[in-house]
Protein backbone atom coordinates (compact mmCIF):
# COMPACT_ATOMS: atom_id res chain seq x y z
CA UNK A 1 0.00 0.00 0.00
CA UNK A 2 1.22 3.49 -0.86
CA UNK A 3 0.10 6.16 1.60
CA UNK A 4 0.44 9.72 0.36
CA UNK A 5 -0.12 13.12 1.87
CA UNK A 6 -1.52 15.52 -0.68
CA UNK A 7 -3.17 18.89 -1.14
CA UNK A 8 -5.99 20.18 -3.30
CA UNK A 9 -7.88 23.48 -3.41
CA UNK A 10 -9.91 22.12 -0.50
CA UNK A 11 -6.92 21.49 1.77
CA UNK A 12 -4.57 18.71 2.86
CA UNK A 13 -5.46 15.01 3.19
CA UNK A 14 -3.92 11.57 3.42
CA UNK A 15 -4.81 8.95 0.87
CA UNK A 16 -3.91 5.61 -0.64
CA UNK A 17 -2.39 5.71 -4.13
CA UNK A 18 -3.92 3.11 -6.42
CA UNK A 19 -2.56 3.23 -9.99
CA UNK A 20 -3.44 6.75 -11.19
CA UNK A 21 -5.84 7.72 -8.40
CA UNK A 22 -5.76 8.63 -4.73
CA UNK A 23 -8.41 7.28 -2.36
CA UNK A 24 -8.72 9.78 0.51
CA UNK A 25 -8.69 8.58 4.11
CA UNK A 26 -10.04 10.29 7.19
CA UNK A 27 -7.62 11.69 9.74
CA UNK A 28 -4.13 10.15 9.90
CA UNK A 29 -2.68 6.90 8.49
CA UNK A 30 -1.80 5.34 11.86
CA UNK A 31 -4.01 2.45 12.85
CA UNK A 32 -6.96 1.17 10.84
CA UNK A 33 -7.63 3.28 7.75
CA UNK A 34 -11.06 4.85 7.27
CA UNK A 35 -11.77 5.79 3.65
CA UNK A 36 -13.90 8.86 3.00
CA UNK A 37 -15.17 7.67 -0.39
CA UNK A 38 -13.45 10.54 -2.21
CA UNK A 39 -11.26 9.41 -5.08
CA UNK A 40 -9.14 11.85 -7.07
CA UNK A 41 -6.94 11.54 -10.17
CA UNK A 42 -3.30 11.51 -9.06
CA UNK A 43 -2.55 14.14 -11.70
CA UNK A 44 -5.00 16.55 -10.02
CA UNK A 45 -3.37 16.57 -6.58
CA UNK A 46 -0.09 17.94 -5.29
CA UNK A 47 1.97 15.37 -3.43
CA UNK A 48 3.47 16.69 -0.20
CA UNK A 49 6.09 15.23 2.10
CA UNK A 50 4.30 12.01 3.10
CA UNK A 51 4.63 12.80 6.80
CA UNK A 52 5.65 15.71 9.03
CA UNK A 53 7.75 13.99 11.71
CA UNK A 54 8.34 15.25 15.21
CA UNK A 55 11.97 14.34 14.57
CA UNK A 56 14.24 12.94 11.88
CA UNK A 57 17.00 10.71 13.19
CA UNK A 58 19.72 9.99 10.66
CA UNK A 59 22.51 7.43 10.58
CA UNK A 60 25.99 8.43 9.46
CA UNK A 61 28.49 6.26 7.57
CA UNK A 62 26.20 3.22 7.38
CA UNK A 63 27.53 1.95 4.04
CA UNK A 64 31.16 0.81 4.24
CA UNK A 65 32.14 2.31 0.89
CA UNK A 66 30.70 5.69 1.88
CA UNK A 67 32.52 5.62 5.22
CA UNK A 68 35.75 5.05 3.34
CA UNK A 69 35.08 7.77 0.76
CA UNK A 70 34.66 10.14 3.73
CA UNK A 71 38.07 9.08 5.05
CA UNK A 72 37.17 6.54 7.72
CA UNK A 73 36.07 3.01 8.41
CA UNK A 74 32.54 1.75 9.12
CA UNK A 75 31.72 2.48 12.78
CA UNK A 76 31.19 -0.40 15.18
CA UNK A 77 27.94 1.21 16.38
CA UNK A 78 25.50 3.42 14.46
CA UNK A 79 26.37 7.11 14.39
CA UNK A 80 23.24 9.17 15.17
CA UNK A 81 22.45 12.76 14.30
CA UNK A 82 19.21 14.70 13.93
CA UNK A 83 17.66 16.88 11.29
CA UNK A 84 14.93 19.33 12.35
CA UNK A 85 11.38 18.81 11.14
CA UNK A 86 11.62 22.24 9.48
CA UNK A 87 14.11 20.75 7.00
CA UNK A 88 11.44 18.45 5.54
CA UNK A 89 10.04 19.15 2.07
CA UNK A 90 8.14 16.99 -0.38
CA UNK A 91 8.51 15.79 -3.96
CA UNK A 92 8.82 18.58 -6.49
CA UNK A 93 9.71 21.18 -3.88
CA UNK A 94 12.95 23.09 -4.18
CA UNK A 95 16.14 22.56 -2.20
CA UNK A 96 17.35 26.06 -1.31
CA UNK A 97 21.14 26.45 -1.64
CA UNK A 98 22.39 28.85 1.10
CA UNK A 99 25.12 30.49 -0.98
CA UNK A 100 25.84 33.14 1.66
CA UNK A 101 26.84 30.44 4.14
CA UNK A 102 28.03 27.44 2.14
CA UNK A 103 30.02 26.79 -1.01
CA UNK A 104 29.54 23.00 -1.09
CA UNK A 105 26.11 21.36 -0.81
CA UNK A 106 25.94 17.59 -1.43
CA UNK A 107 23.19 15.10 -2.21
CA UNK A 108 22.85 11.91 -0.15
CA UNK A 109 20.19 9.49 -1.37
CA UNK A 110 18.73 7.22 1.33
CA UNK A 111 15.99 4.80 2.27
CA UNK A 112 13.88 6.25 5.08
CA UNK A 113 11.91 4.34 7.72
CA UNK A 114 8.59 5.81 8.92
CA UNK A 115 7.57 4.80 12.44
CA UNK A 116 3.94 3.74 12.87
CA UNK A 117 3.35 3.89 16.62
CA UNK A 118 4.87 5.22 19.81
CA UNK A 119 7.62 2.92 21.00
CA UNK A 120 10.84 2.67 22.94
CA UNK A 121 13.40 -0.06 23.65
CA UNK A 122 12.20 -2.13 20.70
CA UNK A 123 14.17 -5.36 20.20
CA UNK A 124 15.39 -5.89 16.64
CA UNK A 125 13.23 -9.00 16.37
CA UNK A 126 10.10 -6.85 16.79
CA UNK A 127 11.15 -3.81 14.73
CA UNK A 128 8.67 -4.61 11.95
CA UNK A 129 5.80 -4.18 14.43
CA UNK A 130 6.53 -0.47 14.87
CA UNK A 131 7.29 0.43 11.24
CA UNK A 132 4.52 1.94 9.12
CA UNK A 133 6.55 1.82 5.92
CA UNK A 134 9.35 3.27 3.84
CA UNK A 135 9.99 6.30 1.68
CA UNK A 136 12.81 7.94 -0.26
CA UNK A 137 14.97 10.63 1.30
CA UNK A 138 17.77 13.01 0.42
CA UNK A 139 20.01 13.93 3.37
CA UNK A 140 21.18 17.20 1.82
CA UNK A 141 24.39 18.37 3.49
CA UNK A 142 26.48 21.53 3.49
CA UNK A 143 29.73 19.59 3.33
CA UNK A 144 32.05 22.52 3.98
CA UNK A 145 30.13 23.47 7.13
CA UNK A 146 30.15 19.87 8.31
CA UNK A 147 33.94 19.90 8.17
CA UNK A 148 34.24 23.41 9.59
CA UNK A 149 31.94 22.91 12.58
CA UNK A 150 33.20 19.48 13.64
CA UNK A 151 29.59 18.43 14.28
CA UNK A 152 26.72 18.16 11.88
CA UNK A 153 23.73 20.15 13.14
CA UNK A 154 24.14 23.26 11.01
CA UNK A 155 25.33 21.39 7.92
CA UNK A 156 22.37 19.01 7.96
CA UNK A 157 19.70 21.31 9.37
CA UNK A 158 18.99 24.03 6.83
CA UNK A 159 15.39 24.51 5.76
CA UNK A 160 14.67 22.25 2.71
CA UNK A 161 17.60 19.91 3.48
CA UNK A 162 15.40 16.83 4.07
CA UNK A 163 13.30 15.97 1.00
CA UNK A 164 10.99 13.00 1.64
CA UNK A 165 8.57 11.18 -0.68
CA UNK A 166 6.77 10.55 -2.85
CA UNK A 167 4.71 8.38 -0.46
CA UNK A 168 5.03 5.74 2.25
CA UNK A 169 5.24 2.19 0.89
CA UNK A 170 3.94 -0.16 3.59
CA UNK A 171 4.67 -3.50 1.91
CA UNK A 172 8.32 -3.19 0.86
CA UNK A 173 10.89 -5.63 2.21
CA UNK A 174 13.85 -3.34 2.96
CA UNK A 175 16.46 -6.09 3.29
CA UNK A 176 17.76 -5.91 -0.28
CA UNK A 177 16.44 -3.02 -2.38
CA UNK A 178 18.25 -1.16 -5.15
CA UNK A 179 18.87 2.49 -4.31
CA UNK A 180 20.19 5.10 -6.73
CA UNK A 181 20.64 8.84 -7.07
CA UNK A 182 20.80 10.77 -10.32
CA UNK A 183 21.72 14.40 -10.91
CA UNK A 184 20.37 15.81 -14.17
CA UNK A 185 19.77 12.23 -15.30
CA UNK A 186 23.33 11.03 -14.59
CA UNK A 187 23.69 8.18 -12.10
CA UNK A 188 25.83 9.23 -9.13
CA UNK A 189 24.92 6.59 -6.53
CA UNK A 190 24.01 2.95 -7.16
CA UNK A 191 23.83 0.42 -4.33
CA UNK A 192 21.60 -2.01 -2.47
CA UNK A 193 20.22 -1.83 1.05
CA UNK A 194 21.73 -5.26 1.73
CA UNK A 195 25.05 -3.35 1.93
CA UNK A 196 23.98 -1.45 5.05
CA UNK A 197 26.49 -1.96 7.85
CA UNK A 198 23.69 -1.86 10.43
CA UNK A 199 20.39 -3.15 9.07
CA UNK A 200 16.99 -1.62 9.72
CA UNK A 201 15.94 -3.82 12.66
CA UNK A 202 19.26 -3.04 14.36
CA UNK A 203 18.76 0.68 13.75
CA UNK A 204 15.24 0.69 15.21
CA UNK A 205 16.54 -1.13 18.28
CA UNK A 206 19.51 1.21 18.68
CA UNK A 207 17.59 4.47 18.22
CA UNK A 208 14.67 3.42 20.41
CA UNK A 209 17.07 2.63 23.26
CA UNK A 210 17.98 6.31 23.25
CA UNK A 211 14.65 8.04 22.69
CA UNK A 212 10.96 7.40 22.42
CA UNK A 213 9.83 7.25 18.81
CA UNK A 214 6.46 8.74 17.90
CA UNK A 215 4.11 7.93 15.02
CA UNK A 216 5.48 9.60 11.91
CA UNK A 217 9.05 9.89 13.14
CA UNK A 218 11.61 9.14 10.43
CA UNK A 219 14.90 7.26 10.54
CA UNK A 220 17.26 7.92 7.62
CA UNK A 221 19.27 4.73 7.19
CA UNK A 222 22.45 6.10 5.61
CA UNK A 223 23.74 6.93 2.16
CA UNK A 224 25.87 4.83 -0.23
CA UNK A 225 29.14 5.99 -1.74
CA UNK A 226 29.10 8.42 -4.62
CA UNK A 227 27.95 11.54 -2.78
CA UNK A 228 28.83 14.77 -4.51
CA UNK A 229 28.04 18.44 -4.98
CA UNK A 230 24.88 20.04 -6.24
CA UNK A 231 24.67 23.29 -8.17
CA UNK A 232 21.84 25.76 -8.53
CA UNK A 233 19.57 24.52 -11.30
CA UNK A 234 20.37 20.83 -10.80
CA UNK A 235 17.60 18.23 -10.63
CA UNK A 236 18.30 15.39 -8.20
CA UNK A 237 16.30 12.16 -8.05
CA UNK A 238 16.50 9.43 -5.39
CA UNK A 239 14.96 6.11 -6.41
CA UNK A 240 14.38 3.12 -4.15
CA UNK A 241 13.25 -0.15 -5.69
CA UNK A 242 9.67 -0.99 -4.79
CA UNK A 243 9.16 2.38 -3.11
CA UNK A 244 9.32 5.14 -5.71
CA UNK A 245 11.30 8.15 -6.90
CA UNK A 246 11.79 11.52 -5.23
CA UNK A 247 12.78 14.47 -7.43
CA UNK A 248 13.77 17.97 -6.32
CA UNK A 249 15.37 20.91 -8.07
CA UNK A 250 18.03 23.15 -6.51
CA UNK A 251 17.43 26.89 -6.34
CA UNK A 252 19.29 29.80 -4.76
CA UNK A 253 18.19 30.65 -1.24
CA UNK A 254 16.90 34.22 -0.97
Amino acid sequence: MRIARFSTDEGMSFGVVEENTVAAIAAHPFGELAFTGQRLPLADVRLLAPILPSKVIAIGKNYAAHAREMGGEPPAEPVLFAKPSTAVIGPGEAVAYPRKLSERVDFEGELAVVIGRMCREVPASRAAEVILGYTCANDVTARDLQKKDGQWTRAKGFDTFCPLGPWIETEADPADLAISTTVNGEVRQDARTSQLTHDIPALVEYVSQVMTLLPGDVILTGTPDGVGPLEIGDEVTVTVEGVGSLTNRVIARD
